[in-house]
């Protein structure tokens, strides 16, 4: 049975949220996505990933992901997003808000910006993506002293729930912008979030990836430039595709010593939280994670809290109920079912150790997740909670 945890509280989100005194609809990406049992017979589904069969290795043990790094950015998973698609003609400038939560994406499709976040400037020309990890308040600019209205006082055209067209500005150079901003929800992301900068920067002239943010960059200006049916999903998938790749590339080049990255790297712990990460319902103790990583019990310990900041038994804990958290969000299977395949023997201590680490109970978290509530995005915001209350307006231009 697993142990009660310690951890912080998790949020669990609830299905839609309000942006700038408007209500959008929580559409969730995933990234992985559990396919039926026994899909094609050709593939396993292990922990929510298509697995390849032949990679299992003897007695039934999931064999180590190939890549750690690449199993924590294949679990993230965006919600509540907001797309939009930008004119611009100088002078301009947009203020965004602290948007507690998000990642916020900008793309210089054509032209150029200046983007001012705390006492930083960092020119932005066509080709270029700065990626805001923390929801940190910036302002977009068409040259550094140009003023700046807020976000949500510039009309915009609302071509769905997630997705709108924005014209802005004073009639002289033109840029044109793409923009996302994507609350991003899922056990492993607290942890990765925390580690990254507050902005990480990608020029499409500077590709590592062979050529492939450039590609989708080109892709993403097209569907800009030519407004055709599909074109929204088009749009708001490819901006997933670039926030994925701005953090790969991010997570390659990072020299991390310390901390989740670190451990992730290593080449003993990762290992062994690549199993807790797999088998979550597996009764692990200390002395076989330590096996699994190959070192000492004491040695094990040592290393694994020096690296994580937390023991391994209570890390493994916290994985747990964070496991059970996104399932009693995304799912409608029973608690016992959920309790059980986080590795609890008895679903009232599962409750338990769900309430001491969520905060809530399992029951309260899962209808919370099911119905609408105010959230940290409009306080933050600073704008009303209804768009008569002074929120955001939105027009249809003439055509």
């Amino acid at each position: 049975m697993a142990s009660p945890s310690d951890g912080v509280v998790v949020p669990v989100h609830p299905p839609s949220t309000r942006l700038g005194g408007r209500t959008i609809a929580r559409s969730t990406l995933f990234f992985a996505v559990r396919p039926p049992t026994g899909m094609l017979g050709r593939a396993a589904c292990h922990a929510g990933r298509m697995v390849n069969p032949r990679t299992l290795v003897a007695a039934g043990t999931a064999a180590e992901p190939v890549d750690r790094l690449a199993d924590g950015l294949h679990q993230l998973r965006f919600t509540g997003a907001l797309y939009c698609r930008a004119e611009l003609s100088a002078p301009w400038g947009v203020e965004f808000p602290a948007l507690e939560g998000y990642m916020m994406l900008p793309v210089v499709l054509s032209g150029r910006c200046v983007l001012e976040i705390g006492d930083e400037r960092h020119p932005l020309e066509a080709g270029s993506a700065a990626l805001i990890t923390r929801g940190t308040p910036h302002r977009l600019l068409s040259t550094a002293d140009a003023a700046a209205t807020p976000l949500f006082d510039i009309p915009v055209e609302q071509l769905s729930d997630t997705y709108e067209h924005m014209r802005f500005g004073g009639g002289g150079e033109r840029a044109q912008i793409a923009y996302a901003a994507m609350q991003v929800d899922a056990p492993l992301t607290a942890r990765l979030v925390a580690e990254l900068p507050d902005v990480i920067r990608v020029d499409a002239w500077d590709d590592g990836e062979g050529g492939a943010f450039r590609t989708v960059l080109r892709l993403l200006a097209r569907e800009a430039e030519v407004i055709e049916p599909g074109g929204e999903a088009v749009m708001t998938r490819l901006a997933d595709v670039l926030v994925i790749q701005v953090l790969r590339r991010w997570l390659h080049l990072a020299d991390a010593t310390t901390g989740w990255l670190a451990a992730i790297r290593d080449p003993h712990i990762g290992r062994a939280i690549g199993r807790m990460h797999a088998r979550p319902d597996a009764p692990w103790t200390l002395v076989e994670l330590a096996r699994a990583a190959n070192m000492s019990r004491s040695a094990f310990a040592e290393r694994f809290t020096a690296l994580v900041g937390e023991p391994p038994m209570r890390y493994l804990a916290g994985w747990r109920l964070e496991q059970a958290g996104s399932q009693l969000a995304r799912t409608d299977d029973p608690i016992a079912a959920i309790s059980t395949r986080v590795g609890y023997t008895s679903e009232a201590a599962f409750s338990r150790a769900f309430k001491r680490h969520h905060g809530v109970t399992p029951g309260a978290a899962r209808r919370a997740a099911a119905t609408a509530s105010p959230l940290t995005a409009v306080r933050a915001a600073g704008v009303p909670a209804s768009p008569g209350a002074g929120g955001r307006r939105e027009t249809t231009p003439p055509r």
